[in-house]
This record gives structure tokens, C-alpha cells and sequence, in this order.
């Protein structure tokens, strides 16, 4: 196999995951503001309310305007979560709560890096491939991959919110591709799912490498 010159990875359930679930990490910082709801209701009206929500995609926005753009964008995401669950009219003050857990998905605390990251990584670089982030994350990308001591490897990241398309749309990719000035046929994307990453690799002309973190 012909080595790439640009090797694309994806961010969450690929170079990281959530410690336990995201209903997890909300039952325990909901509890700091005195609300009991379990973890596994909030996984499973989390999981719902982020599939119905449209991609994070702010097309004619000012770059200034982005990071309060995803934060509603996610804030819709989080009050449906908790009211599915029945737990909103529980928070005296939801706002600071979901200002909390926003803060908090930006830092180190709530993620974990997979074991096999760090060495694929330094091998790829020491065969001179470069490298990038290609994901659906927000601006937060930034602080968490610092914070996690991931940020050194990656010569470009490309988020949706930024880039103006989401994964598996070939925009993205095509934008991704630009920063490396790199043909499609001469990078590989690496990611945990089938649409967006595999699917949605290929059909932009790169090499699709689906990575299966479930087993």
C-alpha cells in the first residue's frame, strides 16, 4: 500500500472518548446544582436529542461569531436532553449548570485518550507523514487536544463549525485537503463511523479506514 502524505483523523471515538458516558458526566455536575436524574435516562435522551439535531453548520458566519453560535447550538441540545428526561423544571438555575458542563467538555477531565494513539502517531511522523484533525467538533477542539497533550502531532484541524460543512459532505474534506495542499487520492481519513468517516472519505476520493472502538 502506497504510504499517504496526509494522514486525516477524526476526534471523539477516534483519538478520544468519554470517561464512562456524557449521561454520566451530566448526572454527576447536575448533582453539584442539586438534581438526581440517572446517567442512563440522560444517555439515552442525549443520544436522541443529538441525532435530531442539525449538523453545526453556521455558513455565512464571522469567525468572531462562531464559539457563541456553537454554544447555543449545543445549549438546544442539552435543555432537550434533561426535558425528554423530565429533569428541567428541577435546575433553579439552568443556564449556570449548562455553562459548567460546557467548560468542563473543554478541558482534559471528561476525556480519555485511546491506547493506541500516542504510538501510531509518533510512528506516522517519523515516516514523515503529516498529519490533521478532521472532525464534526466545535472551537473547544483546541483546548481539549492541548489539554490531553495531543496538539503537537496535528500540522491542520478542521472542525465543522469553521469549515462551513459536516462530515460525510466532501467539503470538508476538500477544505481539509487544501491546508496540505495534498490530492485526495494522496491522504487517508481515519474515524470511528461508517457514514461520516468511511463513507464519507471515499466518496471525497480519499482512503477510508473505518476504526471500530466498540469491540
Amino acid at each position: 500500500m502506497e504510504r499517504p502524505k496526509v494522514i486525516f483523523l477524526d476526534a471523539v471515538g477516534t483519538l478520544f472518548g468519554v470517561k464512562g458516558s456524557v449521561g454520566a458526566v451530566y448526572s454527576q455536575i447536575a448533582q453539584e446544582f442539586g438534581v438526581e436524574i440517572s446517567a442512563e435516562i440522560l444517555d439515552k435522551t442525549f443520544i436522541q436529542s443529538f441525532k435530531a439535531a442539525p449538523p453545526p453548520i453556521f455558513r455565512h458566519a464571522e469567525p468572531q461569531d462562531i464559539p457563541q453560535l456553537e454554544f447555543d447550538w449545543w445549549l438546544g441540545i442539552v435543555v432537550k436532553t434533561f426535558e425528554q428526561a423530565g429533569a428541567l423544571q428541577k435546575f433553579s438555575d439552568f443556564s449556570a449548570f449548562f455553562s459548567e458542563v460546557y467548560i468542563h467538555f473543554g478541558t482534559a477531565e471528561p476525556w480519555f485518550v485511546y491506547p493506541d494513539v500516542v504510538s501510531s502517531l509518533e510512528k506516522w511522523r517519523q515516516l514523515g507523514i503529516e498529519l490533521g484533525v478532521l472532525s464534526n467538533f466545535d472551537s473547544r477542539i483546541y483546548s481539549v487536544l492541548q489539554a490531553l497533550e495531543l496538539r503537537d502531532f496535528f500540522e491542520s484541524i478542521t472542525i465543522c463549525t469553521q469549515a462551513g460543512a459536516a462530515k460525510p459532505d466532501p467539503k470538508i474534506f476538500a477544505v481539509a485537503l487544501e491546508k496540505h495542499d495534498c490530492p485526495p487520492e494522496a491522504a487517508w481519513h481515519i474515524g470511528d463511523s461508517i457514514t461520516d468517516d468511511y463513507q464519507g472519505a471515499k466518496a471525497a476520493g480519499l482512503r477510508g479506514i473505518w476504526i471500530n472502538r466498540n469491540k
